[in-house]
């Protein structure tokens, strides 16, 4: 059945248009934009199929990379950031206190429609061929609002690019309509983490075993990002055959939920799962033939690397306005060396943090080999975002160990990325 791709799009982004909160939170502009992006790259691709034009591709040179981001990206990014700075950055402090997202910031966060970019085009989302980037831009610009607050709202477009790669045409078709219905998908967690010290995440203690026409699973997991709501999870382990994902019922016999608050990301209601003897279907393991274990925990690590890089460029961009305002000796604390010099490495390690983590998601788009520059550029977020919170800290001096700042937060939260294994998917 041929599908009227241009038609769902332009149905999509109708129904986005018609919300009702930009308006209350004087964002109509940067959402117009949004919109009017959006049908024009809908005509553009038509136009292109039709008059059988190649598409335009990257350059593939081995050592360069386009930095150039689209029309179309960067609208994107556009109204993402309007949205963090507008939205969740005013909510975030209260989100953390309470340490879970309001209800009415996940509605307003579904109404953007973001799922849509995990969705494929024949189950009737936006997706193409190559969405890393676009979907690393997305997390990157809600970060800069609030780390835990984006990392719980992209909880669905996680889960639907989880499917969309590696599920089978059947499960995709069975799956994915409901992420972009009118009603929406169940909430959904992935569960990658184990509980384990220094557990090696290419080797899940979870356990699958085959019975029958079931798996049965046995084991727990620990930091499950929104796992205290999630109606459905994603969850990690070994099979026979080797790692596996599947997709479990969180309602299932034998889940035993619990909550299990960090120092940072308060807002994700993490959550301890233990499993008993699990029953799942084994129709609910993801069974794309091209199944790569390794490529999920690299995507999963792109992830991170995108929330800590629109966290820290929030660190930098509070504390430069900061240091130039507070006055010390009569002059601003930015007039000396030693604040200048820190301030001047913090954005530095931003852009390498933020080039790795373009290279790495250029490498996936183009199809190509990306393990290395993923690894390095987890390796390097880990580092250099803990560095760029504890500096903002600093530069703040007593003001940044209150909470009248959002400074010690965004540090309690750049420091997960050294302690979680993966689970937030691109």
């Amino acid at each position: 059945m041929k599908v009227d791709v241009q038609g769902q799009a332009l149905s999509v982004l109708s129904k986005v248009a018609q919300a009702d909160w930009p308006d209350r939170l004087n964002l109509r502009k940067p959402f117009e934009k949004f919109i009017y992006s959006g049908s024009r790259a809908s005509f553009r691709l038509v136009a292109q199929r039709a008059s059988g034009k190649p598409r335009i591709e990257r350059p593939q040179g081995d050592d360069l990379f386009d930095l150039t981001l689209s029309d179309d990206q960067q609208m994107l990014v556009d109204m993402l950031q309007g949205f963090a700075l507008d939205v969740l950055r005013p909510a975030a402090h209260e989100a953390d206190g309470e340490g879970r997202v309001p209800a009415a910031l996940l509605n307003q966060a579904r109404e953007l429609g973001l799922v849509h970019y995990g969705v494929s085009e024949a189950q009737g989302g936006l997706a193409g061929e190559r969405t890393v980037l676009s979907n690393a831009l997305i997390a990157e610009s809600l970060a800069q609002g609030d780390f835990s607050l984006a990392a719980t709202l992209l909880g669905p477009l996680s889960a639907a690019n989880c499917i969309r790669r590696w599920g089978s045409p059947e499960q995709q078709a069975e799956w994915l309509p409901a992420f972009v219905s009118d009603e929406g998908a169940p909430l959904h967690a992935l569960a990658v983490s184990e509980a384990a010290v220094l557990a090696d995440p290419q080797a899940p203690a979870t356990r699958a075993r085959r019975r029958g026409k079931h798996y049965l699973l046995d084991g727990e997991k620990v930091l499950v990002l929104g796992g205290m709501s999630a109606s459905r999870l994603l969850v990690t382990a070994q099979a026979s055959d080797g790692a596996a994902l599947f997709l479990v019922d969180a309602a299932s016999k034998g889940i035993t939920r619990q909550a299990d608050p960090a120092m940072g990301l308060k807002a994700c209601e993490l959550a301890r799962i233990q499993f008993k003897s699990v029953k799942v279907p084994a129709g609910q393991r993801l069974a794309a033939d091209d199944f790569d274990f390794r490529a999920f925990l690299d995507y999963s690590a792109l992830a991170f690397c995108a929330l800590a890089v629109g966290t820290a460029q929030a660190a930098l961009d509070y504390v430069v306005p900061y240091c130039n305002e507070r006055q010390a000796f009569g002059e601003p604390i930015s007039h000396r060396q030693g604040v200048a010099f820190m301030i001047a490495e913090m954005a530095i390690e931003l852009e390498s943090m933020r080039l790795m983590l373009w290279r790495a998601c250029a490498l996936a788009e183009s199809g190509r080999p990306f393990h290395r520059e993923a690894y390095l550029a987890h390796l390097l977020c880990t580092e250099k975002a803990m560095k760029i919170g504890c500096d903002a800290v600093q530069l703040l001096g007593g003001h940044g160990f209150t909470q009248e700042h959002p400074v010690e937060r965004w540090y309690r939260d750049l420091r997960s990325l050294a302690v979680l294994a993966g689970g937030l998917h691109l």
